[in-house]
């Protein structure tokens, strides 16, 4: 096929690589190390390279030849013959975690320059170009944060808004929500956009031992979307995990009797929307896409009804007949949530604010409080992407990898949200990762562009390929094989030509 002519720049992703060191073995998928790799696209040509991100981590396990830095689902030991004080030590320096810079799950942008990011305090700087690892940046260093989202938003003024959780200051755990600017002062040159990090405001936890786990967060115009779910963090647990030699993801657990609840956080006053909103028990995530409509705020996220999906991803589970063996208990659903920011404050207990037309409602307590129910409106889609440009705003389109009930992806879907029509790519024993939308530069409508998507064939002996499909037809225009193996992975951006600071071959 053919590339357009447009497409120029570089599709970088990131996901687990290196799954055995020596003779050890991590126990879960997501605690690979990190490879990162790219297709860059050059006058209708591609090219590809890989390079697994030199972390400190990477570093001290390679050098040690089996794995000694601790990942969420498998706890290291990094010297068993020490004496038993430098042991008990040890054990005492482990209670808040000293956490692992092995970023495999997104690459994100900071002012001119990209780094890999997972859910720890640590990012790593990276060449987009040549891949190579570049300095470490401890988030904690500017703010007291333990834990941050992959998935930060970015304003139009190219600030960076982001997510972390603290749980350093004993018995006032909070989220903490963010800004870092794109560029510094002139007089500052010298100086890192982090050093001019702001926090934009902080939620305490509802409680102050089991904050909530969060992998996202939602943004519109003037509001901050933040979803305290029942998937939540067991701080004792945590702080014991090395001693009682047990992974920290068994510190994570699913209270399936508890409320989800609903924070909103005016951007400009900084403060949060007092009204408490809340919906039954859930487990997410992704969100897709938030916006502002006539005083309501309408949220589309990807939800489950258990913790199912993380567990799936165990290495023992991954045995080769495992599409046939394993069965998600839940099944992704795309909910679309509509709060009333603005009702009738006399309206009666049980009345339905809604004023939308949505068969979501938000149903008013004794209390005071708001139940949510939200809209379903589709089931069996991860990963969402949208044009980024739409963000905040209202849309019509999620890009999307389907999963029924096995969670590796089969098709690529484009599901419009206001017809519910969906399209979809597939092919026999490919397995497609996150569909990126890149727009084409005299973009009208929202899906004038292309998607990209890096396909591995189940089939070893099959090369796996980069697709590029029309967005609005869902037709491919054109592949490229690459000849060597390609990784699952799960996040990634596309940085235009004119994004990446210096022309290198």
């Amino acid at each position: 096929g053919q590339l357009p002519s447009w497409l120029q720049g570089i599709l970088l992703r990131n996901g687990p690589g290196m799954h055995t060191i020596g003779d050890t073995k991590y126990n879960h998928w997501f605690d690979g190390l990190a490879l990162l790799h790219s297709f860059t696209f050059k006058n209708g040509e591609v090219y590809y390279r890989s390079k697994y991100l030199r972390s400190d981590t990477y570093n001290h396990n390679i050098e040690a030849n089996r794995i000694v830095v601790s990942e969420f689902g498998t706890m290291a030991y990094p010297d068993p013959c020490k004496n038993i004080f430098a042991k008990a030590f040890s054990y005492l320096s482990h209670t808040i975690p000293e956490f692992t810079d092995n970023c495999l799950i997104n690459i994100i942008k900071t002012g001119d320059d990209f780094y890999a990011t997972s859910e720890t305090n640590f990012i790593r700087k990276i060449n987009p170009q040549t891949l190579e690892t570049l300095e470490k940046v401890d988030y904690s260093k500017y703010v007291a944060v333990n834990l941050t989202t992959s998935h930060p938003h970015y304003d139009s003024a190219g600030n960076i808004l982001n997510m972390g959780t603290s749980i350093v200051d004993k018995g006032k755990t909070k989220y903490i929500l963010f800004k870092i600017p794109p560029s510094v002062p002139e007089k500052e040159k010298k100086k890192s956009c982090f050093k001019h990090l702001e926090v934009v405001c902080s939620i305490p936890s509802r409680s102050l031992l089991h904050p909530s786990y969060y992998h996202s967060f939602g943004i519109t115009e003037n509001y901050i979307v933040f979803i305290e779910q029942a998937l939540k963090l067991d701080i004792v647990k945590m702080a014991t995990a090395y001693i009682r030699g047990v992974n920290w993801a068994s510190c994570l657990a699913y209270h399936k009797e508890d409320k989800t609840w609903f924070h909103f956080v005016d951007k400009k006053t900084k403060k949060e929307v007092s009204t408490k909103f809340y919906t039954d028990a859930m487990v997410l995530f992704h969100h897709i896409n938030a916006y502002e409509e006539d005083g309501h705020i309408i949220f589309d996220i990807i939800a489950y009804t258990d913790n199912s999906l993380y567990n799936m991803f165990y290495l023992k589970n991954l045995s080769k007949d495992f599409e046939d063996s394993n069965r998600l208990t839940s099944i992704p659903t795309c909910k679309r949530f509509v709060v009333p920011l603005q009702y009738d404050k006399d309206a009666e207990v049980g009345s339905n604010l809604v004023t939308l037309p949505s068969t979501a409602t938000a149903v008013k307590e004794k209390d005071g409080s708001i139940y949510c129910q939200p809209e379903i409106l589709c089931e069996g889609i991860e990963l969402p992407r949208i044009n980024y440009n739409y963000n905040g705003k209202k849309y019509k389109y999620v890009f999307a990898t389907e999963v029924q009930w096995t969670p590796v992806p089969t098709k690529i879907v484009k599901f419009n949200i206001q017809t519910k029509e969906m399209l979809d790519w597939r092919e026999d024993h490919c397995w497609p990762s996150e569909p990126i939308f890149v727009p084409s530069p005299d973009a009208r409508e929202e899906d004038d562009g292309i998607i990209l998507t890096c396909v591995v064939k189940s089939d070893p002996k099959e090369a796996p390929f980069l697709l590029v499909l029309d967005a609005k037809t869902f037709k491919e225009l054109g592949r490229a094989t690459v000849d060597v193996d390609i990784h699952l992975d799960l996040h990634g951006i596309f940085i235009p030509e004119k994004d990446l600071k210096t022309k290198t071959e």
